[in-house]
């Protein structure tokens, strides 16, 4: 089998490694390409003399092939790795309802769900409150400067939240902020590059999103916390002091009963701990799933 031919762009280059890097997480892939596009750029822009395609062959012989590249990027992150422990191997992984209460995404989830309602309440103010201003200020001289602003510290603040994720929830996001342009390009080539880039508005769209889903996080995680831990909490304390009388069910006379003996107060907070893992496993669920979320709005591959 005769090997690919060489890349002799940027651009050829990037493709090769985009698919040398396939099955690899999204930030990671997104970092690879952000750190050799970067690196490309500049020894282009440093050698205006040479052909874009001699200083590929150049890099190929000093730096490696895109396939040599992706390599690379694996074996650095699989020794540095990330917040969370690796998975043991799948022969070796145990399942099971309790388990949840050993895994750090869990904690991290639930951090995660508790901080949202502040973050959400800041990325929705923050983007529609720029917009909005922005757009009623386009008639005057401040307003395009202004639109400007916002779309960058709204990339800014992706970038930010991108940490928070990957730090909370363990899903790997970009480490740096992809490069929008080249080193020798004009300022407005740079803001074309800004506004014709899908990431900017995909991360106003997850800034306005943060808003609901923050709301919904934090209601399940305080809710789901403080009616789990208080029926156990409340129903130990009265078998402990032998008062059940400010644990009432009125509407609900035979549980109302059984609350007032020893056996229905085991009962009662047995259910209570059953309810609180029940709480883990939603607050990893929506980890995982708010995860995709962010690789998908806040990831440029």
């Amino acid at each position: 089998m005769s090997p690919s031919p060489r890349p002799e762009t940027v651009r050829a280059y990037l493709d090769e490694l985009r698919r040398a890097l396939k099955g690899a997480p999204a930030g990671l892939i997104a970092d690879a390409l952000a750190d050799t596009e970067d690196h490309l750029n500049n020894e282009i822009a440093h050698n205006p003399e040479i052909s874009e395609s001699q200083i590929l062959a150049s890099v190929i012989d000093t730096y490696g092939t895109p396939q040599e590249i992706a390599e690379e990027y694996r074996d650095m992150e699989a020794t540095i790795g990330g917040p969370f422990p690796k998975s043991e191997p799948a022969p070796e992984r145990r399942y099971g309802f309790f388990n949840v209460v050993s895994d750090p995404r869990t904690y991290g989830a639930l951090l995660y769900m508790l901080l949202s309602l502040v973050t959400g309440i800041v990325y929705f103010t923050f983007v529609v409150t720029g917009v909005a201003t922005s757009l009623g200020l386009m008639i005057t001289i401040v307003g395009v400067p202004l639109a400007l602003v916002v779309i960058g510290l709204t990339r800014v603040l992706a970038h930010v939240e991108g940490r928070v994720v990957e730090g909370l929830l363990g899903v790997r996001m970009p480490r740096r902020l992809p490069p929008v342009s080249q080193a020798d390009e004009t300022i407005w080539n740079r803001i074309k590059d800004v506004l014709a880039d899908i990431r900017t508005w995909s991360s106003m769209l997850y800034m306005v999103l943060m808003l609901p889903l923050g709301i919904a996080y934090f209601v399940i995680a305080v809710t789901g916390l403080s009616v789990s831990l208080g029926i156990t909490a409340g129903s130990i304390y009265s078998l402990v002091t032998n008062d059940a009388s400010h644990i009432r069910i009125d509407d609900v006379p035979w549980l109302e009963h059984l609350l007032h003996t020893a056996p229905g107060l085991i009962l009662f907070a047995l259910f209570g701990l059953l309810l609180f893992f029940l709480v883990l496993h939603i607050a990893r669920g929506i980890g995982w799933l708010h995860g995709r979320i962010a690789e998908v709005l806040l990831v440029r591959l």
